[in-house]
């Protein structure tokens, strides 16, 4: 292959006999699927929808894209992308630091792992080659721990960029195969949803340390073109009138936690496990005004990137002393809203405790949640109990679900098993076994639609429709009612079409905010040296996932596999801003799959044709 931006090395790690073999990416694959998370689902979806997500015989894809590590703004992402332990879905998730372009600097586009290592190891990458090494002696360890050990053996740990070694390690919840466990990086950035770090667990693979150096950063294929599309999407990064406009925008100013007394007043945050969407007046107390205003102390940034949303803070009294990075809107909420919680301290502490044992900081608060509720309702069976608001018992309950404890051996299967174990299912507000994120589908219609239609499980980031209904895209340049359900699924399909792109260049979400699928065009065919159209690249999208979809109907997700807890459709809002209100979900899936073109969710075979998937 011959196009700018990729390495064209991919490195197939088997862990059972220690082997690795390297291959070119396929061009024609990258083509249709782009790369990071097209790619890595094209991987997954080769290997087969049969395997048990925890077996040696499940791969995990660690992506970068075409853009990544390149001077494209906001161009710092890799994904992660396996058969997930929690949802049985195919499922991807990214990460953001600088992980990401020392993975590109150190020559691949990707490495696919497979089989299971006789001890503990983890993966050593510099100069193209990859090399397995013993892990016994940090096998056990937190995440901070084994990275600044590992990362030191290599030649010094330096956050922020600064050095030419970084890494990503799983902590002891996925070595103890908390099914939401994750993979989380020198910078606290975590490829959190789906349970990846439980897969890396159940194969012995601790980390993977980088060595890459900014001259190998790959060239445009077209300088001129490439310079002259950085300046444009760049200038739409800047605009004041962009929430990512650096020091003025709200995202860069208070971060993603911008959003929390924004949804709250409108009746949009679930809050003690969406019983009610709102936190009243509490939101402010764990608000990025908040944050900002009291324990704030540095915002760094990932690579490329000028927007700075990071919000690193201290704690510095009290029984939650911490120096964390950072302080993000969905786990505020899901520790903080979801659980009754309105203690900013302890909230940041316990998205540290998540950073460290590595889990999923969205899913862990819904799993609490779920706790708190079969405690409210005396469904627990002599389970224990875990009343909400309290925090010293959210970390003690988090420190049993880490090393499966007593209850915490329930909970460390997510939500849904957990409610499921103690007889009442519908107390969990999850999609195919994973918990939904911090916006409530009565407040904003159009999460309930991208929720159902998710394929990795419930999610904000399949669709953000939120840009719309909320009025934060581009220069405003769509603005939707959020308490209409009329013309969300034909909303979400665009979105989730658009994401699909971005996901697979890897550009960070919030790039949505500041430019679309013009700028992603222009700079994917300035540096790849392509020239494809705008319709071109959202037919790439839609192929992705349509080929997602398609895995997840062979897996056995089939009719009626879309679908929310009744608590969305058939529990109206109690709270101002979106009283009375339902999700009306089986009327935007009708508009959904028609747009879709699937037959109830499922991918018929003259799509598939249509997108050149078969």
């Amino acid at each position: 292959m011959n196009l700018g931006g990729y390495a064209n090395r991919v490195a197939r790690v088997n862990l059972s006999d220690g082997t690795v073999v390297y291959e070119q990416v396929n061009e024609a694959d990258a083509r249709k699927y782009l790369g990071a998370r097209g790619l890595g689902v094209k991987y997954v979806f080769d290997n087969g929808p049969e395997v048990d997500p925890l077996s040696p015989d499940n791969i995990m894809c660690v992506m970068t894209g075409p853009l990544t590590g390149t001077e494209v703004n906001m161009s710092g992402r890799l994904c992660v992308v396996t058969k997930s332990p929690l949802t049985g879905t195919v499922t991807d998730s990214h990460m953001g630091g600088w992980t990401a372009a020392k993975l590109k600097w150190a020559g691949f586009d990707g490495l696919v792992f497979k089989g299971k290592s006789p001890k503990p190891v983890y993966a050593y990458v510099e100069g193209g080659q990859v090399t397995l090494l013993d892990a016994s002696d940090v096998w056990g360890k937190g995440v901070h721990e084994t990275l600044a050990i590992l990362c030191e053996r290599h030649g010094g740990k330096e956050k922020g960029g600064k050095g030419v070694v970084d890494g990503m390690a799983i902590g002891p919840a996925g070595e103890n195969l908390v099914k939401f466990a994750c993979w989380v990086n020198v910078d606290d950035r975590a490829s959190g949803r789906g349970g990846t770090g439980a897969v890396a667990g159940s194969k012995n693979l601790k980390a993977i340390i980088i060595k890459g150096e900014k001259k190998n950063r790959p060239k445009a294929a077209n300088p001129v073109a490439d310079k002259e599309a950085r300046k444009k999407a760049l200038a739409g990064i800047m605009a004041e009138e962009n929430i990512t406009s650096p020091r003025k925008g709200g995202l860069s100013v208070y971060g993603t936690n911008v959003l929390m007394n924004i949804t709250s007043n409108m009746g949009a945050l679930p809050a003690n496990n969406s019983q009610v969407t709102s936190f009243g007046e509490k939101a402010e107390k764990i608000s990025g005004e908040y944050v900002r205003e009291h324990i704030l102390v540095d915002e760094p940034t990932c690579h490329a990137c000028p927007v700075a949303c990071k919000k690193e803070v201290e704690v510095k009294e009290g029984p939650f002393k911490v120096h964390m990075e950072s302080v993000e809107y969905e786990p505020a909420w899901s520790l903080g809203a979801n659980c009754g919680n309105d203690d900013i301290g302890a909230v940041a502490y316990m998205i540290d405790l998540a950073n460290d044992y590595g889990f999923d900081a969205i899913e862990i608060g819904q799993v609490l949640a779920v706790y708190m509720e079969a405690s409210q309702r005396g469904y627990t069976n002599g389970g224990g109990k875990l009343e909400w608001g309290d925090t010293l018992g959210m970390v003690e309950a988090i420190k049993k679900l880490v090393y499966r404890q007593g209850v915490g051996d329930i909970l460390a299967n997510g939500g849904a098993l957990a409610a499921k174990a103690w007889g009442h299912p519908e107390i969990s507000m999850t999609v195919k076994g994973q918990g939904i994120p911090a916006y409530d589908p009565r407040g904003l219609k159009g999460m309930g639609i991208a929720y159902a239609t998710s394929n990795r499980g419930a999610c904000h980031l399949r669709a953000y429709t939120p840009a719309a209904e909320l009025g934060v895209m581009p220069f405003g340049s769509l603005k939707v009612d959020p308490l209409a359900w009329e013309g969300k699924g034909k909303l979400t399909k665009i979105f989730q079409d658009v994401h699909a792109v971005s996901d697979s260049l890897d550009l960070c979400k919030f790039s949505a905010f500041g430019m679309g699928m013009d700028e992603y065009t222009a700079q994917f065919n300035a540096v790849t040296g392509l020239n494809y159209s705008v319709e071109e690249m959202l037919k790439c999208g839609e192929r992705i996932y349509n080929l997602e979809r398609y895995y997840n109907n062979q897996a056995g997700f089939r009719e009626g596999s879309d679908y929310l807890p009744k608590r969305f459709t058939d529990e109206p809002s109690t709270m101002p801003g979106s009283e009375g209100h339902v999700s009306e979900l089986d009327k935007m899936l009708a508009e959904y799959y028609a747009d879709r073109g699937w037959v109830n969710g499922v991918v018929p075979e003259s799509k598939l044709k249509e997108l050149e998937i078969v």
